[in-house]
């Protein structure tokens, strides 16, 4: 007879907030709450290379986003985005024009 464990989800790492500064570079800034000041340094530095002269109109954009979510998601932080705009509301009006 094997004892299974039911793995409890480990609370998040840090956080880390996104935002879009606006069309001149520097483009993006990083925001966070709590968490370990290095790990999220390391985070920070893998995120803003990949978001480096990139705004967020940019068709690259949405496949690095991507690719910082899923680091994030490994890295056990919580991630949020601030574009400075209603993302729905912008691909609600894309789906309709």
């Amino acid at each position: 007879m094997t004892d299974t464990i039911d793995a409890l989800p480990e609370p998040p790492a840090g956080n880390v907030k996104v935002v879009y500064m606006g069309p001149v570079a520097p483009h993006w800034d990083f925001m966070s709450d709590f968490g370990d000041a290095g790990h999220l340094e390391q985070f920070k530095a893998r995120a803003e290379a990949r978001l480096l002269l990139l705004p967020p109109h940019d068709p690259q954009f949405r496949r690095n986003r991507e690719r910082i979510n899923r680091d994030a998601e490994r890295e056990n932080l919580l991630i949020e985005w601030d574009l400075g705009y209603d993302e729905e509301e912008e691909e609600s009006e894309a789906d309709e024009g």
